[in-house]
């Protein structure tokens, strides 16, 4: 609960200084002209990079403090393909896996596992067409693939950031109204609103790039430093990744660190509870303790994907700010292959952290017909009570 606490004021934090600076801007951009022009503060480029990747440097080369473009070294340029390459092929094999293997098995198939799914599709679309075009890049040291590539392959790299977040905040949502109201969960979790929810968290992500799409807030350009498209800011200085970093990263995540504090308050006061009414010897109290534990183990593992998305995302964040003129190419080479590897460890996860995932996965590797459990009508049509062990 401590860390909750301390991860919700810090996007807090980072919240507010964001809005504070939006505001001195705008207020300053109403008394002169000139004022308009004056850079962000550092805080908003680190905040902004947290989702979106790259710097809104300029569209030219920007010499070091040596007076030269960074220079990449041809050793760390085959590595970082290398490695691109593998971790396309994984992401794409892990993922189809997993999405296969929740449609066909219904020992895995609940209301979490269409957000999962989902989930899936925006890594395997990642893999299938970003990774690619990233591994040309280091290939190359350079950009081949025309302008109209160089709008589509950041929009769906943006894209998909928005995306991830937005189906574990879901996700995290429907753990909490699993563990702390459950009488609501039948109400809200029927197929028609689930699929309401998948729809909103694709279009939020990918109706907000359309102005800059458009080259109405920002443009997508080659940034010459990093050797990739990015998001970059138009004739006019305007740039949309602040607006789209608070609604599709700050938001979300403080939606998750909220739920994630009340369902770790509800789970220790029900295992109190459970606890003592288990003293007893009571058969009934004894199962259901049972059942609040396998859905805080499930729990756990949605917390386990969310920490290892801020993971992956957290060191491109911290070198962009510390090294903004690329005197570390190694540095940024590193971060953005765990930038990368955010697409394929979900299913290495779901692996490691759920015995009926591992055993979806054996049925479809195996080529065995999938095993029906006991489950209630509801388990197996996105209705009503989850099996205990099911996601």
């Amino acid at each position: 609960s401590h860390l909750a606490l301390t991860v919700f004021r810090a996007l807090w934090y980072v919240s507010f200084q964001l809005c504070r600076e939006c505001r001195a801007r705008f207020a300053g951009s109403l008394e002169s002209p000139i004022s308009s022009s004056r850079q962000p503060s550092k805080l908003v480029k680190m905040s902004a990079e947290f989702m979106f990747m790259d710097d809104d440097v300029q569209t030219v080369p920007i010499p070091d403090d040596n007076g030269t473009v960074p220079h990449y070294s041809q050793p760390l340029l085959t590595f970082a393909a290398a490695s691109t390459i593998t971790i396309m092929v994984v992401g794409l094999v892990g993922n189809l896996l997993t999405v296969v293997a929740l449609l066909r098995c219904p020992r895995v198939r609940n209301v979490a596992a269409a957000f999962i799914i989902s989930l899936c599709i925006a890594d395997f679309l990642f893999c299938a067409v970003v990774l690619p075009f990233a591994a040309s890049r280091f290939i190359t040291d350079t950009w081949s693939h025309g302008d109209f590539l160089c709008k589509v392959v950041p929009l769906v790299r943006y894209g998909n950031v928005g995306v991830s977040l937005l189906c574990i905040a879901m996700i995290t949502i429907n753990r909490y109204i699993m563990i702390a109201h459950y009488g609501m969960y039948t109400k809200i979790y029927r197929p028609f609103w689930i699929a309401c929810m998948i729809i909103f968290c694709w279009s939020l992500s990918f109706g907000m790039q359309i102005p800059t799409f458009l080259g109405y807030w920002g443009i997508y350009s080659y940034d010459h430093n990093l050797r990739t498209c990015s998001i970059m800011k138009d004739r006019w200085g305007r740039s949309s990744k602040t607006a789209l970093f608070m609604i599709a990263f700050v938001i979300p995540c403080m939606i998750i660190v909220c739920c994630y504090a009340r369902i770790f308050w509800v789970v220790h006061s029900s295992e109190n509870r459970m606890r003592q009414h288990a003293s007893a010897g009571s058969g009934k109290d004894k199962k259901e303790m049972k059942s609040k534990r396998n859905e805080w183990r499930i729990t756990k593992m949605v917390l386990a994907i969310f920490l290892s998305f801020l993971m992956c995302y957290l060191p491109i964040t911290i070198i962009k700010v510390c090294d903004s003129n690329v005197q570390y190419p190694v540095l940024h080479v590193v971060a953005y292959l765990l930038l990368y590897l955010s697409a394929c460890i979900n299913p290495i996860i779901y692996v490691i952290m759920n015995n009926q995932y591992r055993q979806a996965y054996k049925t479809i590797l195996l080529c065995k017909r999938p095993r029906l459990l006991s489950l209630t009508p509801a388990g197996s049509s996105y209705g009503g009570q989850l099996p205990n062990n099911a996601v």
